[in-house]
C-alpha cells in the first residue's frame, strides 16, 4: 500500500480502539472519521483512486455518518456506551476492507543499484524492406521499441509509467494470465525510476548496447527492473515489441496489435508447430537487426539524443522464453552480436541449423526451477545438444524455487503471486537480486571486460543457483 492508503486505516483504527480505553472521547478523536475522509480526497489527488480501495472508501464514508450522532451527544456531554462487540465487529470489517488494496498493491519497481540515474525513450519503427506476415494487411513490418539509457536528470523532468496506454496493457494482461479484465487497472498508477525524454549523459567511449526480446504473450516493458538495472551500469537497453507476438501493441496513430495465436499455434502437430515457431523466431530476428539499424542512424544523426553515444563493437542481446528463442536465432546469423544471455530461452523456435552448431560468442543461459526440472522436455532435449556445441559459454544455471515469470516483472504484482502461477515460492526481492547480478555481471564481463568469478564452477555466492545438467 501506498502512504496515504496506509494512514487511512490507521485512522480509523485508533478512532475504533479509543473507546476501550474507558476514558472520555475527545473532541479531537471524535473527528477522526472526518479526517480520514480528507486524507483519502489528498490520497485521490496525489496518488490516484483504485479500485481495490473502494471497500476502504466506502468504510470510512460510513464511519463518518455513524460517528455525527456520537461526536454530537460527547458534545452535550453525554459519553456513547462503550459496546466490544461492535468494536470487533467494525475492526473485523475493517480489516477486511484493506485486504484488497494489501493483497493487490501498486507494484513498485525496485530503483537500480548503478551510478546513473536512468532516462527512456519510445520509439516506432517501420522496416520497409520486410512485410508483415501477421496481418491481413498488406503493409510493412511496424514495431515499437522502448530505450532505457544513462540521463543526466533535470528538475522539470517527469518520472516515466511502467508502461504507455496501461488502460489497454493492463485488460489484456489480465486477460491473458486469466483475471478479470479489469483486475490489474492499477498499473496505470506505476512509476519507474526513470525519466520521460531526459537528456543522454555524455560519453566520450560511446555507451554498450543491449537488446531484450520479450517472450510469447509478453511485451516490451515485462523486464524493466532489469533494463533499469543496465541502464544505471552505462548500457544502452532497447526493448524490442514483436507486433502479433505481443500480447497487445499500441501504435501512435491509435491502432491496436493484438496478439495472433496462429504465428505460434498451440496444439498443431509438432513438425508444423516448429516451422511456425521458426518462421516467427525469423521475424523477431529481424526486428532485432532493423533496431540496430535504427540507432545506427541515431547515432549518426547531430539533433538525435544519441547522437555519438554508442558503441556497435560492443552489442549484447538477451531474451525470455520465445524471446530468448529469438536472441539465440539473431546471434546465430549476425555477427554483431558480441554476447547472448537467455532467461528460460525456448529453443523450438531457433533453426535446425543453429541448433545443430551452437553459437560461438559469448553466452549464459538462466533456467526456472520449473522448466530445468522438466527432463524430457522438448526444450530440454533441442537445449542439451546445442548448448554443447556453442563454443564459448559461460554455464547454464536454474535458480531454485523460481517459476518461468520469475524472470519478469509480473511476480511484483502480489503477494499472492504464486497462487496466480506468476512465480515460484521463492522470495521475489532475492530473485531480483540475483537475476540483476548475473545479467550485469556476465555483459559486463563480455562487453566491457569487468572481471568476475561469477561464472566460476565452485563459485557458491547464492546458493540457490545449481548448474544445469
Amino acid at each position: 500500500m501506498r502512504p496515504l492508503e496506509i494512514v487511512t486505516p490507521i485512522i480509523l483504527v485508533v478512532y475504533l480502539l479509543y473507546p476501550l480505553t474507558g476514558k472520555k472521547r475527545p473532541p479531537a478523536v471524535g473527528i477522526l472519521p472526518a479526517f480520514a475522509l480528507v486524507v483519502i480526497a489528498t490520497h485521490a489527488q496525489v496518488e490516484g483512486i483504485r479500485w481495490q480501495m473502494i471497500p476502504l472508501y466506502i468504510f470510512a464514508g460510513v464511519s463518518l455518518l455513524i460517528s455525527i450522532p456520537a461526536f454530537l451527544r460527547t458534545q452535550s456531554g453525554v459519553d456513547p456506551a462503550v459496546r466490544p462487540p461492535r468494536v470487533i465487529l467494525s475492526l473485523s470489517l475493517l480489516a477486511l476492507s484493506s485486504a484488497l488494496p494489501i493483497l493487490l498493491p501498486v507494484p513498485v519497481i525496485p530503483s537500480p543499484s548503478g551510478p546513473y540515474q536512468v532516462g527512456t525513450r519510445i520509439y516506432e519503427l517501420t522496416d520497409m524492406s520486410r512485410k508483415e506476415i501477421y496481418s491481413s494487411k498488406d503493409e510493412a513490418r511496424r514495431f515499437q521499441i522502448q530505450v532505457w539509457y544513462p540521463a543526466d536528470v533535470s528538475e522539470t523532468d517527469q518520472r516515466a509509467p511502467w508502461m504507455s496506454n496501461a488502460e489497454i496493457y493492463a485488460p489484456a494482461i489480465a486477460t491473458y494470465i486469466d483475471l478479470p479484465s479489469f483486475f490489474l487497472d492499477h498499473l496505470a498508477l506505476v512509476n519507474i525510476p526513470a525519466f520521460k525524454e531526459s537528456k543522454v549523459t555524455p560519453t566520450d567511449a560511446g555507451y554498450p548496447i543491449i537488446l531484450f526480446s520479450h517472450g510469447w504473450n509478453g511485451f516490451n516493458a515485462q523486464n524493466t527492473g532489469q533494463a533499469l538495472e543496465l541502464a544505471s551500469h552505462g548500457y544502452v537497453v532497447v526493448g524490442v515489441q514483436h507486433t502479433y507476438g505481443a500480447v497487445v501493441t499500441v501504435f501512435d496513430d491509435g491502432t491496436l496489435a493484438n496478439n495472433n495465436p496462429s504465428a505460434l499455434p498451440s496444439g498443431a502437430p509438432e513438425g508444423d508447430y516448429e516451422r511456425a515457431a521458426q518462421k516467427l523466431s525469423n521475424q523477431w530476428a529481424g526486428d532485432i537487426g532493423y533496431s540496430l539499424e535504427f540507432l545506427q542512424g541515431q547515432n549518426q544523426d547531430a539533433i538525435s539524443p544519441f547522437n555519438e553515444s554508442l558503441d556497435f563493437s560492443r552489442i549484447g542481446v538477451y531474451g525470455h522464453s520465445t524471446g530468448g528463442g529469438a536472441a539465440i536465432q539473431f546471434c546465430g546469423i549476425d555477427s554483431r552480436c558480441k554476447a547472448l544471455l537467455g532467461q528460460d530461452p525456448f529453443m523450438r523456435p531457433v533453426s535446425f541449423e543453429i541448433l545443430e552448431s551452437g553459437v560461438s560468442q559469448p553466452s549464459f543461459f538462466m533456467f526456472s526451477q520449473v522448466w530445468a526440472d522438466d527432463f524430457d522436455s522438448r526444450n530440454n532435449k533441442l537445449f542439451k545438444p546445442f548448448y554443447a556445441k556453442s563454443t564459448d559459454s559461460f554455464g547454464a544455471v536454474y535458480i531454485e524455487g523460481t517459476a518461468h515469470y520469475d524472470f519478469a516483472d509480473l511476480p511484483l504484482l502480489s503477494p499472492l503471486a504464486p497462487q496466480l502461477g506468476l512465480k515460484g515460492p521463492i522470495n521475489g526481492r532475492r530473485v531480483t537480486v540475483i537475476v540483476n547480478d548475473y545479467l550485469v555481471s556476465f555483459f559486463n564481463l563480455a562487453l566491457k571486460g569487468i572481471p568476475t568469478t561469477l561464472f566460476d564452477n565452485q563459485n557458491q555466492k547464492y546458493e540457490e543457483v545449481k548448474i544445469k545438467s
